[in-house]
Parts: C-alpha cells; structure tokens; sequence
C-alpha cells in the first residue's frame, strides 16, 4: 500500500495554534475525500500530555470540530521521516526544525502560510497571551492554509 500524503504542523507548545490547524486539515481532508496522515506537535516539552488550551478547543468547537481529544506531544526525530510537509507556525519554530532536521529533508519544512497565496514568509500570529479573540484569528489563518494544502493535495494526487 503507498504512503499516504503526510503532514505535521509545529508550534511552541502544541496547546493552540498546532492542534487547531492538525484539526483544519483532518476537516479539509475529510470534505475532500483525502486519506492523510496528519499530525501536530510542539517545539517545546512544558506541556506534554496536556489537552490544547480552553481557547482553542472552544473555538474548534464553534466551526463544528472536537479536539479535545488531541494531547501535546514534541517533535521526535522519526517525525523528520515519517511527515512529507512539516508547517512551522512561525519563523521560530522553522529555525528549530531547520536546526534538528538531517540535511536531507530540510526541504520538507516551510512556514505554514506560505502556502497561501501572498502570504509567504507571514506567521500565524500565537494567541496565547491576549484575548480569546486571537484564537479565531488564528483559526481563520490555519484553515486558509489548509484549504490550500488540500487543494494542492488533490490536485497531485489528480496528476498521478
């Protein structure tokens, strides 16, 4: 059986932005009859183990999806192999994964919305410090992203 399409999206501490936009892209890949392997993680280890933020949850919920489930875990060095597309959520989570990828597979990691069309080189702004309001902020970020990626996705799997 061939590999499926993969893709790991990375943030700080796999509480808000991450989580939200694994949860983007498992939505997309479902309203577009994808088979993905989808992921999330966190640069960091504080909140291994740990739900995402009530923030973001609450805002999954309101566009219909439950994370609740999804538990924060860091970026293992098997992610570098496994994961086709690793989508930093800022430039200081690119500079970390540049800094622990083989040469080999630097190529895979890029800024999330650099995928969206005049976008490239912009971060997802990270909601964590200021209002609630931030996170439907980033929410509409990631699933700009991530419609573009599916959309990207289909159309390769179309030209195969």
């Amino acid at each position: 059986m061939p590999k499926l399409p993969s893709f790991l999206f990375v943030c700080t501490g796999n509480i808000c932005r991450s989580p939200l936009a694994e949860a983007a892209m498992r939505s997309e890949a479902t309203r577009r009859g994808l088979s993905l392997d989808i992921d999330s993680a966190g640069t960091g280890s504080w909140h291994i183990g740990d739900p995402p933020d009530r923030r973001a949850r609450a805002t999954a919920q309101r566009h219909g999806l439950t994370i609740d489930a999804y538990r924060a875990r860091q970026v293992e060095p098997e992610d570098f192999e496994r994961f086709d597309h690793i989508l930093a959520l800022d430039e200081s989570h690119r500079r970390a994964l540049l800094r622990l990828a083989p040469d080999s597979i630097r190529h895979k990691i890029t800024l999330l919305l650099d995928h969206v069309p005049n976008r490239r080189g912009e971060e997802v702004d990270d909601p964590y410090y200021g209002p609630d309001s931030g996170f439907e902020a980033t929410w509409r970020d990631v699933a700009e992203a991530c419609r573009h990626l599916a959309a990207a996705t289909l159309d390769e799997r179309n030209r195969s």
